[in-house]
């Protein structure tokens, strides 16, 4: 399970990365220094600087608030399709027990 890091680290990165940007010679340059300045790793920093373009708008993707949007809707869906099992359990359940030949 990768483990969460603190969201003031990544807008701070990102921040680095957008005010050092022309100190370097490439985009990989800028992300290797930042990510070995903050203990983290550079394909972390490609990642956050690339989400932070999407969600700006200076970048085709989707944003993080339609990513969280997403993963509610999913569980949602989840959820409702074991609540709609359970009821076309029950429902065959006392369909039998109703039915006159059972008895």
């Amino acid at each position: 399970m990768p483990k969460r890091v603190d969201s003031t680290l990544r807008s701070q990165a990102v921040r680095l990365v957008l005010e050092h940007r022309s100190e370097y010679s490439t985009e990989r340059a800028v992300h290797v220094q930042i990510a070995e300045s903050l203990g983290v790793s550079r394909e972390s920093v490609r990642r956050w600087v690339a989400q932070h373009a999407i969600d700006t708008g200076t970048a085709a993707g989707v944003t993080s608030d339609e990513r969280e949007e997403l993963k509610r809707l999913r569980a949602e869906s989840k959820r409702l399709r074991e609540v709609n099992e359970v009821l076309k359990s029950a429902t065959i359940f006392f369909a039998g027990e109703l039915d006159p030949r059972n008895r």
